[in-house]
């Protein structure tokens, strides 16, 4: 996978914690705080978690910490992505 996309991330997210009543995921969530978007912590290393077991990659635990919107989970996720070998 050389990428993951906004649109893969929101559904990781309503997969693995649902979607908060009056949220558009399908919106400008680019830089809206996960928090403002009805995701907390625990719903973030759920996805985390997921992406980890789905794309054999490893994410260092400072990223649910340090990338509070999708648009800094996805530079990170994506930079994570580029360094993980693919198959020949």
């Amino acid at each position: 996978m050389a990428e993951m996309t906004l649109e893969q991330l929101t559904g990781l997210l309503r997969e693995c914690a649902g979607e908060e009543e009056g949220v558009d995921l399908d919106g400008d969530v680019l830089d809206r705080a996960f928090t403002d978007l009805g995701y907390d912590s625990l719903a973030m290393l759920q996805v985390t978690g997921r992406i980890e077991q789905d794309y054999g990659l490893t994410l260092p635990d400072e990223v649910v910490a340090e990338a509070t919107t999708p648009r800094q989970f996805l530079a990170r996720v994506n930079d994570g992505l580029s360094q993980v070998p693919r198959p020949a």
